[in-house]
């Protein structure tokens, strides 16, 4: 099981730790760093300035958000860090949820999310292969454009850059069975929002056809403390914004998955609370159980204790979602 660095997305402005700890990681032997983007700063900008400043250590996106950007502008994003970095990218996306999309993007959420995400794929692919001009008349993704609004000139093109890798690694974020079966089918592999080493039953059917070089790559909070209620601490409050803000009441797919884990009573108390302006209460009815068995807190011998429980399943890489240097020391020599 590698190694990887989650450094998420900022909050009120950039962290000057990131590049360090970026370089840290891997000096430490960590295989990948990750940034993410939500509706502030982008997943592209960050990664380009740690990929200066580094030389080895892989750089994905966990996620770029496919209604921020066509699919062929993510495939041009792509191909030019994967060039400027020598060949280090993987391309991460994911395809939000309504709020977002409609939201802060401005779009419609597509009524099939899965004929979307399928198409949008289709397209990075055929960018980064450059076998021929890019042509998908698409439910949600026509190249060339044909819609009524158009002007019937487009035609199909082949990026003028050549990609340096036809075979780029495409993960998705995918939370619901359907969407993480499909991933299995046309990705190169999956990033788990959450993934408890305690429930493999959870995503066992969807991963039925995984093959033998598909990565799995869920993210954990980690931190080497003393006290383990205080160290889940950081971990239920995600938790309780996630399940409790990032999505509607009749419509939160991070809740769902919450609900499959065995936790339907509790997801939906917390969005209660949280919609109801009870935030700090949502946080603390985020159960220690739940939010223990998704990430590695606690002293140094217990880490290492349930830490072999995530090698024992699929998982083939573990972002790592910490900024303390010592936690990224520890798991770098148990690992």
């Amino acid at each position: 099981m590698r190694l990887g660095l989650a450094l998420g997305y900022w909050g009120r402005g950039p962290s000057a730790d990131h590049v360090p700890l970026a370089q840290e990681a891997e000096r430490l032997g960590y295989d990948s760093v990750w940034t993410a983007e939500s509706w502030g700063s982008d997943v592209f900008t960050p990664l380009t300035w740690i990929a200066a400043r580094t030389s080895r250590i892989r750089l994905g996106t966990a996620v770029a958000q496919m209604a921020a950007r066509s699919p062929t502008t993510t495939a041009m994003h792509a191909l030019t860090l994967d060039h400027l970095s020598g060949g280090r990218v993987m391309l991460g996306l994911g395809l939000s949820g309504p709020q977002v999309v409609e939201g802060w993007y401005g779009r419609p959420f597509p009524k099939s999310p899965l004929t979307a995400t399928r198409e949008y794929v289709d397209v990075v692919r055929q960018v980064l292969r450059r076998e021929a001009p890019v042509e998908l008349d698409g439910r949600f993704h026509s190249h060339p454009y044909r819609g009524p609004d158009g002007t019937g000139l487009g035609k199909p093109l082949k990026p003028i850059t050549h990609p340096l890798r036809a075979d780029l690694p495409i993960l998705l974020g995918a939370e619901g069975p359907k969407n993480i079966a499909q991933t299995t089918r046309i990705a190169d592999g999956w990033l788990p929002l959450y993934w408890s080493p305690l429930r493999p039953d959870v995503y066992e059917a969807s991963l039925a056809e995984v093959r033998d070089d598909f990565l799995i790559a869920p993210l954990a909070q980690a931190r080497v403390c003393d006290d383990v209620a205080e160290g889940l601490l950081p971990v239920k409050a995600m938790l309780g914004f996630y399940i409790g803000g990032m999505g509607h009441a009749a419509r939160n797919f991070h809740a769902d998955l919450m609900a499959r884990m065995g936790f339907e009573e509790e997801a939906r108390r917390i969005q209660d609370l949280f919609l109801a302006g009870r935030r700090e209460e949502a946080v603390l009815a985020v159960p220690d159980a739940f939010a223990d068995e998704i990430s590695l807190v606690g002293p140094r011998e217990r880490i290492a204790e349930r830490l072999e429980l995530w090698r024992k399943g699929p998982v083939t890489d573990l972002l790592v979602l910490s900024s303390d240097r010592h936690t990224l020391r520890v798991l770098a020599e148990l690992n």
